[in-house]
């Protein structure tokens, strides 16, 4: 029997299936759509992709590093509860490892990588929705190769960080990995800081000044800005920055002082820019029981 575009819209509509996975079902069932159904339901596919709609802004953080490669992936839940939970954690840390075996370069090309065991890392993650009943993505993909000093960090699941440095060791990378961890630098050096953004920094100290202090010389009053520019640059850049595992000593010196130096950096936070949806539960009751 031939496979019509519109037979395989139809078992979408009722499976909730991707398009591929209801093709290949209607193949293998001679387009028989009830035996597709079954086919679908039994291999956990059916309505897996009806969950693709919501949001899922909850998840892990996973890292896997061998020597100076290394991959961190977040793969995103519904709700804590999920990310917690065995089989998505099994499957988000081998996510990472497919992530640092291949030569996947970006989330699509990982999705489409083999899975353990057979289909790929996207048939993996339809088949683990239709088992923990939530919505889960493989939301984005950082990884390093280089010959330079490299370390991977993850704290609590929650925040994951990858450093390259030219020089030092991986134990200098991983406290520097720890560092931006924990403060979150918008950049590396000061050289990194857009014109813009000084340009608009200068704008807002000079009109916080007295009327006193901007009547001083010209040649004095920029050298009181640069001075307040120069503190705001030290604040949002990694190498100005006190260091997280020795506050008496700047990142820059630190790094220094082990004759090495900052290639760059990638950081990733579960859910970042993912507009999260409150639910008033309670309200929600009242409203259905028309006392609200």
């Amino acid at each position: 029997m031939e496979i019509t575009a519109s037979l395989v819209k139809e078992l979408r509509e009722r499976s909730g299936a991707g398009m591929m996975e209801c093709k290949k079902a209607l193949t293998e069932n001679a387009g028989n759509i009830d035996a597709a159904m079954e086919y679908l339901r039994k291999s956990g596919l059916a309505k897996a992709d009806k969950k693709a709609g919501r949001v899922a802004a909850e998840g892990r953080i996973v890292l896997a590093q061998s020597g100076g490669k290394a991959a961190l992936v977040e793969v995103n839940s519904e709700t804590d509860f999920v990310g917690k939970d065995d089989n998505f954690v099994n499957f988000a840390n081998t996510v990472a490892k497919i992530a640092l075996s291949t030569g996947a370069a970006d989330v699509e090309a990982l999705k489409a990588a083999p899975y353990e065991g057979g289909g790929t890392v996207e048939e993996a993650r339809q088949a683990l929705v239709a088992k923990v009943g939530e919505n889960v993505q493989v939301r984005r993909l950082a990884k390093v190769d280089s010959a330079n000093t490299v370390a991977g960090y993850v704290h609590g699941g929650r925040i994951g960080v990858l450093v390259e440095l030219t020089g030092g060791t991986e134990e200098l990378a991983r406290g520097i990995a720890m560092h931006i961890a924990a403060m979150n630098p918008p950049y590396a050096k000061a050289a990194d800081v857009p014109a813009e953004f000084i340009a608009k920094e200068k704008e807002i100290e000079l009109a916080k000044m007295t009327e006193k202090d901007k009547a001083k010389p010209a040649e004095i009053l920029e050298k009181i800005i640069g001075g307040k520019i120069a503190k705001i640059v030290n604040e949002v850049t990694l190498t100005g920055q006190p260091y997280a595992l020795n506050t008496d000593l700047s990142v820059e010196a630190v790094l220094k002082k082990e004759g090495a130096d900052i290639v760059g950096f990638q950081r990733l936070a579960v859910g970042e820019g993912i507009e999260k949806v409150v639910e008033d539960y309670a309200a929600e009751v009242m409203k259905q029981a028309g006392l609200a």
